[in-house]
């Protein structure tokens, strides 16, 4: 994969370059401003989001398949959250969740350099897990174009697996690998 320019999401806002120095009003203000718009932009999205959720309500609603999410980083940090809610806030059965994330349960709590761009053990891992068409894998990255995501969902997908990708960038190798495509465009953070 090319390195080519850095996705949206990294680059650095001409607004906030002095945000040390702000007053904490205007920092309330302007997160909430940054909220706000994040919303419109999910707002945008509410048919691919709909879409997926329908094609996956499908998928699982046999009572065999698993929900599983995949990541790296922050976003990889953020999914495996947002799964282990889904027990106690929707009685969703432990044995039908799964959480990949990039540099393992380590990478839970602090960085592991370069896991992102981990390839190799992609399929297999998928596999061992027993990753099939009962399955819905979802996989969240906020650049677009997390290696490990990547290879994830093309895994999943050959395995016949439905994919739904999250990213923060439009056109990305994620989306690309994923046959539900939740694109979320909110900028530089």
């Amino acid at each position: 994969m090319s390195a080519g320019p850095p996705p949206d999401t990294e680059a650095e806002s001409p607004r906030f370059g002095a945000i040390d120095d702000w007053p904490a009003t205007e920092l309330v203000d302007a997160i909430l401003e940054r909220q706000l718009a994040a919303v419109a932009v999910v707002q945008g999205a509410a048919g691919a989001i709909a879409a997926a959720a329908e094609a996956a309500t499908y998928r699982l609603r046999g009572g065999h398949g698993r929900l599983v999410y995949v990541g790296a980083g922050t976003s990889g940090r953020l999914a495996v959250q947002d799964g282990a809610e889904l027990g106690p806030t929707f009685g969703w059965p432990k044995e039908r969740r799964l959480s990949l994330i990039a540099g393992g349960e380590q990478a839970l709590l602090e960085a592991v350099e370069a896991a992102e761009d981990e390839t190799r053990n992609a399929a297999a891992t998928l596999r061992a897990q027993g990753i099939g068409s009962d399955d819905v894998v979802i996989g969240v990255a906020a650049s677009g174009r997390t290696p490990f995501v990547v290879a994830t969902l093309e895994a999943a997908q050959a395995l016949g697996a439905l994919t739904i990708a999250i990213a923060n960038t439009r056109n990305s190798p994620v989306l690309a690998a994923a046959s539900h495509k939740i694109a979320l465009p909110t900028g530089a953070e």
